[in-house]
């Protein structure tokens, strides 16, 4: 029995929920899906999944077990990366997954660039501001945006993008400019939900370190609701420059508060810690570090 296949096939059924749908990912029948994990129990001697007629799950044994088996077919795969990188071109399928806004606006662009500089890679791109696990979700990259955190992942950075608060000068012109942070207690304000410091909008000027917190009118979790209610003369805005850049430069937006900065955030790619770096993230990483050399939205 080809343990690695066992593996690969069990790996599989957990992501999908089923086997139907490990079978479909698989290009094998369901009744060959469903063999090699009663076969694997049975050579472990232990239940690993949880049957239901609506979905299976893995068992506290199984979660265990498929971790690990991740973290096997991972380096399965990276060593035969390896090699194929010393013979030839990188080939696979790469997973990545993206925020949402950054993702449409100045990824989508390049994909196509990329995979025709590459034609033997294949792209999964998965896009959520959620911050997933790389491991975990079996992504290869992240682009992730904001003042990472310490942890396990490496990471490089790719641009910066600054958060600036700003509004229409329509509105502006109807409800007057705030000078200060304070001023904003008093203005209609769209709030992006999941900025870490929630609603309290913290700032550097003259007086030093400075904050308040906004009572918003609006509040989401797109950054283009906020720019769009901005552009529509309905309220003031926090929002990275990588949003809300070209607007300002053509005139639609008009930063506020100038003498007031908001935080600085960095645009990382972002992958697991592992022994080397495998061919294809690195050539994805050198096109992103290329691509953002000079930012549009500067």
């Amino acid at each position: 029995m080809d343990k690695f296949l066992e593996m690969k096939v069990f790996a599989s059924v957990v992501e999908a929920g089923s086997f139907t749908g490990a079978a479909h990912m698989l290009d094998m029948s369901k009744a060959a899906v469903s063999r090699y994990v009663a076969e694997l129990e049975e050579r472990l001697g232990i239940r690993l999944l949880h049957r239901t007629t609506r979905k299976l799950s893995p068992t506290t044994e199984g979660a265990i077990f498929v971790a690990r088996c991740r973290e096997l077919l991972g380096n399965l795969d990276e060593a035969e990366a390896e090699i194929t990188s010393r013979s030839g071109e990188a080939s696979g399928l790469l997973k990545v997954n993206v925020p949402v806004s950054f993702g449409l606006m100045h990824l989508a662009p390049l994909w196509p660039a990329f995979l025709a500089r590459h034609p033997k890679l294949d792209l999964d791109i998965t896009l959520s501001d959620r911050v997933v696990d790389l491991v975990e979700d079996g992504f290869d990259l992240a682009v992730r945006i904001g003042q990472l955190p310490s942890s396990t992942l490496i990471s490089r950075k790719l641009a910066s993008t600054r958060l600036v608060v700003c509004a229409s000068p329509g509105y502006l012109a109807r409800r007057g400019e705030p000078a200060r942070p304070s001023d904003l207690l008093g203005h209609d304000v769209v709030s992006y939900s999941l900025f870490s410091s929630g609603e309290q909008w913290n700032f550097t000027g003259p007086e030093g370190e400075v904050s308040v917190k906004v009572t918003p009118r609006v509040r989401t979790n797109s950054g283009d609701t906020c720019r769009a209610f901005a552009l529509e003369d309905q309220g003031i805005i926090l929002q990275p420059t990588f949003i809300v850049g070209t607007d300002l430069a053509q005139g639609l937006l008009r930063e506020v508060m100038p003498g007031y900065r908001s935080s600085e955030l960095g645009v990382y790619a972002v992958y697991a810690s592992r022994k080397f770096v495998s061919p294809k993230v690195r050539l994805l990483i050198d096109f992103l570090v290329e691509a953002f050399a000079a930012p549009a939205w500067d």
